[in-house]
């Protein structure tokens, strides 16, 4: 039987192999980057057309369709990162959630922002002192319900 981290494997192999990159992925079945992405590192699970769609684009066994199209487990391995890149957006959180979380509620009211139904992408922007790393964002508000 075929796991997510078999199917994940899979991918990172025939991406390598391909030369893609995951926007080449994303387009050739119609998503985005940062979706296909995390489905793809079982953090997500791609819809069932989606995922014969990336089947067939990456020329992997049928059967990893049904592994991709399930629901994800969101597990991580570590409390704290040690990649720099991600320990980052730690970082971030850390110093700036309780700001977010006090403008989101000032604009929106008490609750939260869904990271279900949710919009993501990354873009490179030019800049005179270093390029930079563009992070949009976009989940529904979902207010806390009051009994």
């Amino acid at each position: 039987m075929m796991t997510k981290e078999d199917v994940t494997m899979m991918i990172l192999s025939a991406k390598k192999t391909a030369g893609l990159t995951w926007e080449d992925i994303a387009e050739k079945i119609d998503m985005s980057p940062v979706f296909t992405h995390s489905a793809s590192m079982g953090m997500n699970a791609f819809p069932e057309e989606k995922a014969a769609l990336l089947v067939a684009a990456l020329g992997l066994p049928q059967e990893a369709a049904s592994v991709l199209n399930e629901a994800p487990t969101k597990v991580w391995e570590q409390a704290v990162p040690t990649d720099p890149c991600i320990y980052r957006f730690y970082e971030i959180v850390g110093v700036y959630g309780p700001t977010l979380k006090a403008l989101i509620e000032e604009k929106f009211g008490t609750g939260i922002m869904s990271a279900i139904d949710f919009d993501m992408s990354v873009t490179k922007v030019p800049h005179e002192k270093g390029d930079r790393v563009k992070l949009e964002m976009s989940g529904k508000f979902l207010a806390y319900n009051s009994w």
